[in-house]
């Protein structure tokens, strides 16, 4: 017996003719995350993705891995075995026998995708069943809401013996949806709308605003911080740092003093877009959500759209705090973002920043910025950069 960790496919399956390029994805995905800890052999066969622990390789640290892979909806470690009876019952009794001994009831449900094996699903179920109550007697059977559930799975050249399922990361591989921009604060909710996207399969590449010296070290030590947690899910990421001072002092010398956030914003948008562009980004993502603050009204999101060409994301839109907090806690980047250390966002903000601003108004602010389109190349071609790879 080996002992193999047995991933069940997401929306994959529902793929077409390019489904096979998804799983090609996910296998390349799947290894990418567990070459660290040794590498694995994997391979993709009805509907499942098995996956080989090498000797001495530790399955828990390999399930924990796999846990964070999008594309995947469900995986459990799984003992391999011959594929006769005998074996699949001893299989079960071995290599689950922890669970079992825990259990007060049980039930086995059988998978045969190999329909020449010659016995049925149901006749599987009940031998195994069988052996596993000879062996502990303390057991019962409920086939309604059993504590364990024991799975069979025959397939084509070998039988798969293991327990409950753990829930998968869900989504789309990364890399089958593209490549988009994060515009990333150290706040809440753009590492969450982050790892929204990255879980529909888009590629990440990252643009911060630094502003020194009213932004410190430890605020860009925390942004890095943040996409070292979106990493574990989302893979490498290519983080630009934007010197962002000098037309922040603009904004506050030349435009009025209630429109500073949205002429900051439509800058930042101006920035990432050409950023993003190089990049072979194809849209950009940003973690507004709807009247969350005076920025994200929607006359103010409208005004900020107008400096864009290209499309913006914002997955958090319709969302509430308790919603967008719940998924920071998740996925590891809550507690990195509520240390107190301030990004540019909180630099010269407005007393009264206006929550019902035109267009005109938009452009007539910006407008008022002396050398605008020389101070953004400047920032583009001073934009420091930073690879990030997951914490696993």
């Amino acid at each position: 017996m080996r002992e193999i960790i047995l991933i069940k496919l997401g929306e994959i399956v529902l793929k077409g003719l390019n489904r096979n390029s998804f799983e090609a994805v996910l296998k390349k995905n799947v290894k990418s995350a567990l070459k660290s800890l040794g590498g694995c052999d994997a391979k993709v066969m009805q509907s499942a993705m098995y996956v080989t622990i090498p000797e001495g390789g530790d399955a828990d640290q390999y399930a924990e891995a796999i846990s964070k892979v999008f594309g995947i909806v469900a995986y459990t470690r799984a003992c391999e075995c011959e594929k006769n009876i005998e074996e699949m019952q001893k299989a079960a009794v071995s290599y689950l026998a922890d669970q079992l001994e825990d259990a007060s009831t049980f039930k086995v449900e059988t998978k045969r995708s190999d329909k020449k094996f010659p016995m049925t699903s149901p006749e599987i179920s009940a031998q195994v069943g069988g052996y596993i109550l000879e062996k502990f007697p303390h057991l019962k059977v409920d086939v309604h809401k059993p504590e364990m559930t024991v799975r069979v799975e025959v397939r084509e050249n070998s039988a798969y013996v293991h327990g409950n399922q753990l829930h998968g990361a869900g989504g789309l591989p990364v890399g089958t949806g593209g490549r988009a921009g994060i515009m990333i604060s150290g706040g809440i909710d753009s590492p969450v709308a982050a790892w929204m996207m990255a879980k529909r399969g888009v590629e990440l590449t990252a643009v911060h605003f630094a502003s020194p010296p009213y932004t410190s070290e430890r605020a860009e030590q925390k942004v890095i911080d943040l996409l070292g947690a979106v990493s574990d899910w989302a893979g490498v990421i290519k983080l630009h740092i934007v010197p962002f001072t000098e037309l922040q002092e603009a904004i506050r010398d030349n435009s009025p003093e209630d429109m500073f956030t949205i002429t900051m914003r439509r800058l930042m948008i101006k920035i990432t877009e050409r950023i993003a562009a190089k990049d072979g980004c194809l849209a950009m993502i940003s973690g507004e959500s709807l009247g969350q603050v005076a920025s994200q009204t929607l006359p103010a999101l409208f005004c900020t759209d107008d400096a864009a060409n290209m499309p913006i994301l914002r997955p958090l839109i319709g969302m509430d705090k308790d919603e967008i907090i719940r998924i920071s806690r998740k996925i590891g980047t809550f507690d990195i973002s509520v240390q107190p250390f301030e990004d540019c966002c909180t630099v010269f903000t407005p007393r009264h920043p206006r929550t019902r601003p035109t267009i005109d108004m938009a452009r007539d602010a910006e407008a008022m910025i002396p050398n605008e389109e020389e101070l953004i190349e400047k920032a583009i071609a001073d934009v420091r950069k930073v690879w990030i790879s997951p914490n696993r």
